[in-house]
């Protein structure tokens, strides 16, 4: 069945999404150049580097596990369904937000005592001398690192659940712009290590002191914290009181329970999943482009999506939740289809934009020659052609949260784990410099796969998505984008992105390069849509026309 022509946005949702645009905009932009001076500090490979992010990325990983996906998978709705309350919500909040806190700090003191056992859990350690893996005194480094990183635990869970609650009461704007602060404290710190102790042999884990450790690891966790604490301030906004209630029964906590259960086992599968994925990166020694590359590539990859597609499909979610708790399902498909392929619009131009300008993009992060570039910059086009895929999941997914279905989310995260672990195990038989490339791309094939079954299956649950006039619609993008293509790799190549030349030789250089391919790109893209009569286009570039017109 094909969905109708795409409906003007509402002007709520527009509203909303600009807000969000903005802030994500501004907090990813401060976040790029965060990740960016760590890479200029600790480079992309080594011990600093490659321990650094090992440890960095566990208090993420046990977060998710303790909350993660339960918070948006299912509060928003139970938010917006407790707002008929007589209270508004009140009560259910408070018992919330007080059952969470408790949870939390009890998780993060737990895991902190527990930091050596989670590093060996995601670091493999060579067996013998010489052998593949983490050396005694890289695994020492990493536990160091992961004792003060693992507080961020508690300031993550805090910052998503209040968030969760200003977004389900349509308060947009603080959720996105709170990770500003996490990224001006984070810049300050590594600027003040640089200041200090300079690049004195960070890739030696034997060079770090313990003061060098409690700079970088201490002002990281100190930007998660303040990130969570800023939202408190927007709390009365929201029409919220905070009062503790410790009394957990006779306000649907049981029902939030019953649906995070098969949430919780969709995040468990997908965390096993991650250790094996940080066991044969790992494996790969810190003398390889492996762990580090891998985070600051998939950095890259979630810098379009984080932009466009999370602060659109907010915005939706909130109205999705409204229509599935109605029984509106035309209005419900019609959302879903406008996010869809409002979303794509950008998305595939991002995509293949940052394939072309995957090797300058890289060359911001290196500080060890064109060979170390080209390294990265194929870690990163092996995950781009998984983006738009990862998109529509997303869209999906929450779909089906919308509809208070965790159970069919659990069964497509498994079937993509599964595939994931298999492909992983392939390519810990690789030579160690390949192993992060081969990473990359296992995610792309399992992320990919991952998206068909879900559109499939919610396809069947709300008897047709208007499937036909979203995928004309991307065909039409993937059309226009041609033209840009061959555009920016001729513009590439003549700068020398692909032999080490002029596109590749510093941080100037690179960015020269990407603004002038990146202009050209979207310029033949637009031109090329504007000819072809896209109405995502039109609807798009309408506001911008109409204030041009209203000061003319």
């Amino acid at each position: 069945m094909t969905a109708p022509p795409p409906a003007p946005e509402p002007s709520g949702v527009g509203r909303a999404s600009a807000l969000l645009a903005s802030g994500t905009l501004v907090s990813r932009l401060l976040g790029f150049v965060s990740v960016l001076v760590l890479a200029q500090t600790l480079g992309i490979k080594g011990a600093g580097a490659n321990t650094f992010a090992v440890a960095n990325q566990l208090p993420n990983n046990v977060y998710a596990i303790v909350a993660g996906g339960v918070l948006s998978a299912v509060l928003v709705p139970q938010i917006v369904r407790a707002g008929l309350h007589s209270d508004g919500g009140q009560k259910f909040i408070n018992r919330i937000v007080t059952l969470g806190a408790v949870v939390f700090i009890a998780a993060a003191a737990i895991a902190t005592v527990c930091a050596p056992l989670l590093v060996r859990l995601y670091a493999r350690q060579g067996t013998t001398p010489g052998s593949s893996g983490y050396t005694g005194a890289d695994i020492a480094l990493a536990t160091a690192f992961a004792y003060w990183c693992l507080p961020q635990i508690l300031f993550y869970a805090l910052y998503s659940l209040l968030g969760e609650v200003l977004n389900a009461r349509k308060i947009f704007g603080p959720f996105t712009w709170a990770p500003v602060v996490n990224n001006v404290v984070a810049i300050a710190g590594l600027l003040l290590f640089n200041v200090m102790f300079g690049s004195r042999a960070v890739g030696d884990a034997s060079a770090w002191t313990p003061g060098m450790i409690a700079l970088i690891a201490g002002s990281a966790t100190l930007g998660v914290a303040a990130q969570a604490l800023v939202l408190v301030f927007f709390w009365r906004r929201s029409g919220l009181s905070y009062r503790p209630e410790f009394r957990w029964r006779g306000v649907g906590l049981g029902k939030v329970g019953k649906a995070a259960g098969w949430t919780f086992g969709m995040i468990i599968v997908s965390q096993l999943a991650g250790i094996v994925q940080s066991s044969v990166a790992t494996s790969a020694g810190t003398d390889e482009t492996s762990s580090a590359v891998l985070r600051y590539a998939w950095l890259i990859f979630m810098l379009p999506h984080s932009i466009v597609t999370v602060s659109i499909a907010t915005a939706y979610f909130t109205r999705m939740s409204g229509h599935a708790r109605d029984s509106d399902t035309e209005s419900l498909k019609r959302d879903i289809s406008a996010s869809l392929r409002t979303i794509g619009l950008i998305m595939v131009l991002a995509t293949v934009t940052l394939i072309v300008v995957a090797y300058p993009f890289s060359a911001l992060f290196s500080k060890n020659g064109f060979e170390e570039t080209r390294a990265m910059g194929n870690v990163l086009i092996a995950f781009l052609p998984g983006l738009i895929p990862f998109t529509i999941l997303f869209v999906l997914q929450r779909t089906f949260y919308a509809l208070e279905d965790t159970r069919t989310p659990f069964f497509i995260q498994l079937a993509q784990s599964g595939l994931f672990v298999i492909g992983a195990l392939l390519v810990s038989q690789l030579p160690d410099d390949s192993i992060a490339l081969g990473i990359a791309a296992v995610t792309t094939i399992a992320g990919t796969a991952q998206s068909l079954i879900a559109a499939l299956l919610l396809r069947r649950r709300l008897n047709g998505l208007g499937g036909r006039h979203i995928v004309r619609q991307y065909l039409i993008y993937l059309l226009a984008s041609v033209p840009a293509a061959i555009a920016g790799l001729a513009l590439t190549n003549a700068l020398g992105s692909f032999t080490g030349g002029f596109a590749v030789s510093g941080l100037a250089a690179a960015v020269a390069t990407m603004a002038v391919v990146g202009v050209v790109m979207v310029i033949i893209y637009v031109v090329v849509l504007a000819a072809l009569g896209t109405p995502e286009l039109r609807a798009m570039l309408r506001p911008v026309v109409m204030r041009l017109r209203g000061r003319s």
